[in-house]
């Protein structure tokens, strides 16, 4: 029991280190240092962490169970591996004014609130809601209700988009945050 949970302790530091070396190689901008943003909910890190303290386990006492549990433990911590670089590599930065969207193996995309041109809304099975904005360069930006903080950036951002499109926020008819509406609909073609 005693290696099990000196293994467990190795494996949250580890992940704690690489968490904040992450951040100060990856995160500079002032988007990053504003202390705003929209992540992937902390459910799926500590779900990679404990994945991965399965696989290494599994992978410790692999021999004695076999090549099958060896090959399913490299498995699940591979699964670990992803989960974890998925929750650390995605986020929405903002700050007055412009966002930062990052993503894995993507470049960092700035935008300001102006560039906005409408938005398109999804209802995900299990009731939450996808709020797809539309950018004035055709790229799109994904906002899942189920994120830590994304009712307070698209408020925030609908503010900031009124602000640069000197547009009365009272003027306004589309804007019903209750229905996740914030931004103009998608006209369908």
């Amino acid at each position: 029991m005693i290696p099990y949970l000196i293994l467990a302790a190795l494996v949250f530091g580890v992940c704690f280190l690489v968490d904040k070396g992450f951040t100060k190689l990856f995160r500079g901008s002032r988007q990053h240092k504003s202390g705003m943003a929209v992540k992937h909910n902390k459910r799926t890190a500590v779900f990679g962490l404990v994945l991965a303290m399965l696989g290494i386990a599994g992978i410790l006492s692999g021999h004695e169970g076999g090549r099958g549990l060896l090959v399913m433990s490299v498995a699940v911590l591979l699964m670990a591996v992803v989960l974890i670089v998925y929750y650390l590599s995605f986020g929405i930065y903002y700050d007055r004014e412009a966002f930062l969207v990052s993503g894995f193996g993507k470049q960092n995309i700035s935008y300001g609130y102006g560039s906005i041109r409408q938005q398109k809304r999804y209802v995900i099975q299990g009731g939450s809601v996808l709020v797809e904005l539309h950018m004035d360069d055709g790229n799109t930006v994904g906002v899942q209700s189920t994120m830590d903080g994304a009712y307070p950036f698209l408020d925030y951002a609908f503010a900031r988009w009124c602000e640069q499109k000197g547009i009365d926020p009272d003027s306004c008819d589309f804007h019903n945050p209750g229905e996740c509406r914030w931004f103009p609909e998608e006209e369908e073609a």
